[in-house]
């Protein structure tokens, strides 16, 4: 696993979330909104989105139909809205407006799983309390026999046991951009792969 990281590291020096953003709350509108959805187009409503929503209060207060115009170019947008609306309630009526920094915290809010609460607290508040589990880290944990379970909490246990604790926020990052570029779901470039050596499945997908 050493290994793989150095190597990913090196190819993906810079590699971080392209969510944009720039407080802890937008970090978790646009991560919840990231679901099923790519964080480009995710990006392309966000600074509207944030513009006219500046707080918690302004999300938990807004009509659900309003919330839901500015989402309507993204899937499960109605969900989206929902999950945002009541999580924004929580965070004002539970946490003093402030997003909560906390694992425990984080899960009593609406739509919000250790996905997403990982994210945020790494991201927000340097608070690395587990491995952010995306489809992306999923289908790589399990092409490389990280992990061979298809639940992304039990996928998390067995990384968190293999990865060292001070990799955990920046492994999310790495196996995200070699997924996204790489090691794609239908068609994964293994001829081109820098841990091509190191991937049981490698073979399998013909490099």
């Amino acid at each position: 696993m050493t290994e793989i990281i150095k190597l990913l590291t090196k190819e993906y020096p810079g590699a971080t979330t392209a969510l944009k953003y720039s407080s802890p709350l937008e970090l978790l509108v646009a991560t919840i909104l990231s679901a099923q959805s790519t964080d480009q187009k995710v990006n392309e409503i966000t600074p509207v989105l944030f513009k006219k929503y500046r707080s918690a209060a302004d999300y938990a207060q807004a009509p659900l139909k309003e919330l839901e115009g500015y989402l309507k170019s993204l899937g499960l947008y109605r969900s989206k809205a929902k999950y945002i609306k009541e999580s924004s309630r929580v965070i004002v009526k539970r946490f003093d407006s402030k997003v909560p920094q906390t694992m425990a915290e984080m899960l009593t809010l609406p739509g919000v799983a250790r996905k997403t609460a990982n994210i945020v607290l790494a991201k927000a508040f340097g608070v690395i309390e587990g491995i952010a589990v995306d489809t992306h880290v999923k289908r790589l944990a399990q092409r490389l026999h990280l992990s061979l379970e298809k639940s992304p909490e039990k996928i998390e246990k067995n990384l968190m046991r293999k990865i060292p604790k001070a990799e955990w926020a920046h492994i999310t990052d790495l196996l995200i951009a070699h997924g996204r570029l790489i090691c794609m779901a239908r068609k994964p470039k293994c001829r081109d792969c820098v841990i091509n050596h190191l991937c049981p499945s490698a073979f399998t997908f013909g490099s």
